[in-house]
């Protein structure tokens, strides 16, 4: 299911062969909700339900559930990238991995919250060399002073394992430089730097075959095949037609 597609026809009100009453028009696809107003908004009214109201019967339960899937997608895309490398003969350990992105949202340098902080911590976790290159950021100090920010105790790197290496961890700011030789990039923060990248100069600067992970359905058709074409995987959040797009090239 092309999720992307989805939205697209339920705004300009074209009927589908799914339920559309329960696909929002303002929702995207992406790694997690990206600051912190969504899940502190949910939260506060599921706490005001029980604790000033009283009611103990769990009608909000709905609200939790969706917290907890939208703050978890950010480790999904990790499952993603070892599904790509794993159709290319590779593993995510000692892979070296390329994070586009840092910040928690497009076109800013603030990393507080940012979905982009899971996914590397998780990579981590797994054994890859991860690396990140993000325009507006000069320090991503949830990684580099995570021992004490924001405060002793709080980072979450308690959460993960083996992210000792992530204090030394340095933004990128030479693209071209970054992505030489990677085997997988993550398109996790939808900067306007990368939106203008194309199939053919991304193919040109990574030089050899690699797996393209699609946070935000920032990629069309034309541009996911031109990557299928020179070999590359691509894999995305809410793009599940990716298979079929595949054999498409495929066949020809």
């Amino acid at each position: 299911m092309d999720h992307k597609k989805i939205k697209r026809q339920t705004q300009k009100g074209k009927p589908m062969t799914i339920p559309t009453t329960f696909i929002s028009p303002t929702c995207e696809e992406c790694p997690g909700p990206g600051g912190y107003c969504l899940p502190k908004d949910g939260g506060l009214g599921v706490w005001s339900y029980h604790t000033l109201m009283g009611f103990e019967d769990d009608i909000f339960k709905i609200t939790p559930m969706a917290i907890d899937i939208n703050e978890t997608r950010a480790l999904h895309v990790a499952g993603l990238v070892r599904d790509g490398l794993r159709n290319q003969g590779k593993i995510v350990a000692a892979s070296r991995i390329l994070v586009l992105g840092a910040s928690y949202r497009e076109d800013v340098g603030d990393t507080r919250y940012s979905c982009s902080e899971l996914i590397v911590r998780k990579l981590t976790e797994m054994g890859a060399e991860v690396q990140v290159h993000d325009p507006y950021v000069k320090h991503w100090w949830e990684l580099e002073k995570q021992d004490t920010y924001p405060a002793p105790g709080h980072s979450w790197s308690r959460f993960f394992r083996n992210q000792e290496s992530l204090s030394d961890i340095r933004i990128s700011k030479d693209l071209k430089a970054s992505l030489k030789g990677v085997d997988a990039v993550i398109l996790a923060v939808r900067h306007d730097a990368y939106r203008e990248l194309e199939p053919e100069q991304i193919i040109a600067m990574i030089g050899n075959p690699a797996v393209i992970i699609d946070c935000f359905a920032m990629l069309s058709h034309t541009q996911i095949k031109t990557f299928f074409a020179a070999g590359y995987e691509v894999k995305g959040l809410g793009r599940g037609h990716m298979k079929r797009l595949k054999e498409e090239v495929a066949e020809k």
